[in-house]
């Protein structure tokens, strides 16, 4: 289903309760303000409905597998009914397989470890780092890397173009991204997935800024595997999802060699061992699970489900909306887009402000206004780079100005919100764009370990 057709199905619901709506935090012109979080792409704040699970869980909680206790029994139903709950959530066919791992890159380097050799893989330049780069650890692996399109039928028909020529015909993946982490931009996964499907290749979607703002369902989508983090889906307790095709996963070694990947071991006659390794998703999954970051992703799903996706997607896109209007007006910000104005997208975007460096705006709209945005490259060096038609050598580094205040340089401010997010929080980022457009900043600001921070003094 589409954006606007959730969107069109159902009325606007409430931001959900989250930790840290009514933290204070100082000024450096004084008083102190609520913070206002718009960093929801990097980490969203936990709800408060999974704090709460998490907090009742806690006292229980007990070794996962294979313990004859109470607590290790309760805790493994816990455990395996949280991957159930999830494999509902992403609308899991009956063959696929539910992995728990730490991250999004932890997912994405765990199917890199299991392709079958030889395998080609098929990547857009504009995806985030964590879909971008694991695919050449492996020798025997070939990557083509795709320019980044400027629309989506034009990202099908490159896709298209180089599988079709691909040589020889063997095995192929093709990575793709559901939402960008620096436009909010969505991408054409359904029609990237048939084109993959019908040139005889498979596809993994990076799901890490689509799950948390939009339902997403494998069969619906028909992916071949989706990967996604709990810290972006409201679920901040370091566990992460690879959910998919089981044969891939089954017929190569373990992503980790250890206890709970191992159904026996016993000792050779020549001093050496003999390994029977599962071939459920325990095989990839060694070493004491994260049952607390398994429960919490699980938490949140049941807690977005039950509050109705389709109305957080119709509020979210009201405040995509009053946020597009009001930097609109400003002409000095020039938002960051591939495929347009009219776009779909998810409560991300990012821009560049005429006459400052993002960091030192970034650190601007912390220091006076008590709002958290990300300044940067955000872990996708050559998209932003594309998008600020900037040269491959130009220079530029996640994270750090290269300029002092004023001077330009090769990074980008990103605002991100996403069901926790109030529109006091909108109303007051766009607020602090025009004063700072307009007046300038009232504190001064100096560049310390590789960050603008505000000096002792104004």
């Amino acid at each position: 289903m589409s954006v606007s057709a959730v969107a069109a199905d159902r009325s606007v619901c409430a931001p959900l309760p989250v930790l840290g709506r009514d933290v204070l935090v100082p000024l450096v012109t004084g008083g102190e303000v609520d913070y206002a979080a718009l960093d929801y792409a990097a980490s969203a704040p936990a709800l408060q409905r999974v704090w709460d699970d998490v907090a009742a869980y806690a006292p229980y909680y007990g070794s996962v597998h294979r313990g004859a206790g109470y607590l290790s029994q309760l805790s493994t139903d816990l455990f395996e009914n949280s991957r159930r709950t999830i494999e509902e959530f992403l609308g899991c066919r009956t063959e696929d397989q539910v992995v728990f791992t730490r991250s999004t890159t932890d997912s994405l380097n765990l199917l890199a470890a299991v392709l079958p050799e030889n395998t080609r893989v098929f990547v857009f330049e504009t995806e985030h780092h964590a879909s971008l780069l694991p695919w050449e650890q492996r020798p025997d692996t070939t990557v083509t890397y795709l320019n980044a399109p400027r629309t989506p039928q034009q990202a099908v028909d490159t896709l298209e173009k180089a599988l079709a020529a691909r040589e020889p015909y063997g095995p192929a993946l093709v990575c793709v991204t559901g939402a960008s982490n620096v436009t909010g931009e969505l991408w054409p996964v359904r029609e990237l997935a048939a084109a993959a499907h019908a040139h005889g290749a498979r596809i993994v979607l990076d799901a890490a800024q689509l799950v948390p703002h939009h339902p997403v369902d494998l069969g619906e989508l028909d992916v071949d595997w989706v990967a996604f983090s709990g810290h972006k889906l409201y679920a901040p307790f370091g566990a992460g999802v690879l959910a998919g095709r089981a044969d891939w996963l089954q017929d190569a070694a373990p992503y980790l060699a250890g206890g709970g990947a191992s159904r026996k071991v016993s000792r050779r006659t020549d001093g050496g061992v003999d390994v029977e390794w599962h071939t459920t998703a325990a095989r990839h999954e060694a070493g004491s699970p994260n049952v607390i970051g398994a429960y919490a992703i699980a938490s949140a799903c049941r807690a977005l489900t039950e509050a109705g996706f389709e109305g957080l997607v119709a509020r979210e896109q009201e405040l995509i909306a009053r946020l597009r209007t009001g930097l609109a007006e400003v002409p000095e910000v020039t938002v960051l887009s591939l495929f347009g104005d009219d776009a779909a997208r998810v409560g991300v975007l990012s821009f560049v402000v005429e006459g400052w460096n993002s960091s030192h705006f970034a650190a601007a709209l912390s220091a006076e206004y008590g709002i958290g945005v990300r300044d940067g490259l955000f872990c996708a060096h050559p998209l932003v780079r594309t998008l600020l038609g900037s040269a491959p050598q130009d220079p530029g580094e996640c994270g750090a100005p290269d300029a002092a205040p004023g001077e330009k340089s090769l990074n980008a401010i990103r605002v991100s919100f996403g069901a926790g997010t109030p529109d006091e929080h909108v109303d007051r980022f766009l607020h602090a764009v025009r004063e700072l457009v307009t007046n300038g900043a009232r504190w001064n600001y100096r560049t310390e370990g590789g960050r603008c921070v505000p000096a002792r003094s104004a």
